[in-house]
C-alpha cells in the first residue's frame, strides 16, 4: 500500500485580553479531547501542534494551529477523515482551515475551510469546504 501525507494548519485570528485568552484555551481543550496516537484513530492529539504565541499584527493576532500525519492509503478512509476533520473544526473558533493530502496515485488535493462570518463559534454550522486537485505526472 502507498503512504499518503496530510498536514495543513487552522488559523485564527484573535484580539488581545480575555477573549484571545478564552478562544486559545477552548481550541485547546478541543485538540486534546482527541484521542492518543496509541490507539490508532485517524485524528489524534499528538498530530496537532499549536503555535506557542501568536504573531503580533498591531491590534490582531493569528494563532496558527499545524497538524500533520502520514498514513498508508488513507484516500480509501477520506470521507471518514474529513467527517472526523469537521466534528473537531465545529469545537472551535476559526477564520479558515487548509488541508493538504498527497497521495502516490491520486495527486494532490487541498481542502479548505471558510466561513460566511468573520469567524467560526463552537458548535455553528456556518462552514463550507471546497477541494482543489492538482496531479503532477514525472517523466
Amino acid at each position: 500500500m502507498a503512504e499518503s501525507i496530510v498536514y495543513g494548519c487552522i488559523r485564527d485570528m484573535v484580539g488581545g485580553g480575555d477573549q484571545a485568552h478564552e478562544r486559545r484555551l477552548i481550541n485547546r481543550s478541543v485538540m486534546e479531547s482527541l484521542p492518543s496516537a496509541d490507539s490508532w484513530p485517524l485524528l489524534s492529539r499528538e498530530m496537532f501542534a499549536p503555535a506557542p504565541a501568536a504573531v503580533d499584527l498591531d491590534e490582531v493576532h493569528t494563532d496558527v494551529i499545524h497538524f500533520g500525519s502520514s498514513y498508508k492509503a488513507i484516500e480509501h478512509e477520506w470521507n471518514t477523515w474529513i467527517k472526523q476533520f469537521e466534528r473537531v473544526l465545529r469545537g472551535m473558533y476559526w477564520v479558515s482551515a487548509t488541508v493538504h493530502l498527497e497521495t502516490l496515485y491520486n495527486g494532490i488535493h487541498t481542502f479548505v475551510w471558510e466561513t460566511d462570518s468573520d469567524f467560526h463559534e463552537p458548535n455553528s454550522s456556518n462552514m463550507a469546504m471546497r477541494c482543489e486537485w492538482t496531479h503532477e505526472t514525472s517523466f
